[in-house]
């Protein structure tokens, strides 16, 4: 009697655990949350869904920013020498200003940390031709005392960046739809 008891919690808890996997919503990171998102490549996680109290800081600017710029290696850059971490600070501090509607201000601030990828085209590296359309990627992580709340990586298309404030736009406007 008692070994058909465990049999019997033994294929209940074997159940739940199937049962769960298979409702259990997986988070696919490259889907279309915002619609910016749909005319380029977008990768994003979300690491917490609380995140109401941080978007305050970008609403009211209580953020830092962290930057830099991985300029191509193997073949000639479009943007060394034209293009610096202080010009896409420029750009992000002008998005950002467009969000803003309080002077509230905290103790705490929300660091801004990201990173420009110039797409080195003349890596031996690439998997694909595909990888060859793009002229580089974004990526944005949104921290909280250390903790990353949230990260995306966006493409950005072309080479002399006029496409750049329109994907750092939406990048802002992602964090704060979530």
């Amino acid at each position: 009697m008692k070994t058909k008891i465990y049999l019997l919690f033994i294929a209940l808890f074997i159940g739940f655990i199937v049962y769960g996997a298979i409702k259990q919503k997986t988070y696919d990171p490259k889907a279309k949350r915002v619609a910016c998102q749909n005319s380029v490549t977008t990768f994003e996680k979300i690491f917490t869904k609380d995140l109401d109290f941080t978007k305050e800081f970008i609403l009211s600017s209580n953020y830092k920013i962290e930057s830099k710029i991985e300029y191509s290696k193997n073949m000639k850059s479009n943007l060394e020498g034209v293009f610096s971490s202080k010009d896409s600070d420029k750009i992000l501090i002008e998005v950002l200003n467009s969000f803003k509607n309080s002077d509230k201000k905290y103790d705490n601030k929300l660091m801004i940390s990201y990173y420009i990828y110039e797409n080195d085209k003349e890596d031996k590296g690439k998997k694909n031709k595909d990888a060859l359309l793009y002229a580089g990627y974004l990526v944005f992580e949104f921290k909280f005392e250390g903790e990353i709340l949230y990260k995306i990586q966006i493409d950005y298309m072309k080479t002399d960046l006029s496409d750049i404030k329109t994907r750092i736009n939406c990048v802002i406007e992602s964090f704060l739809s979530i």
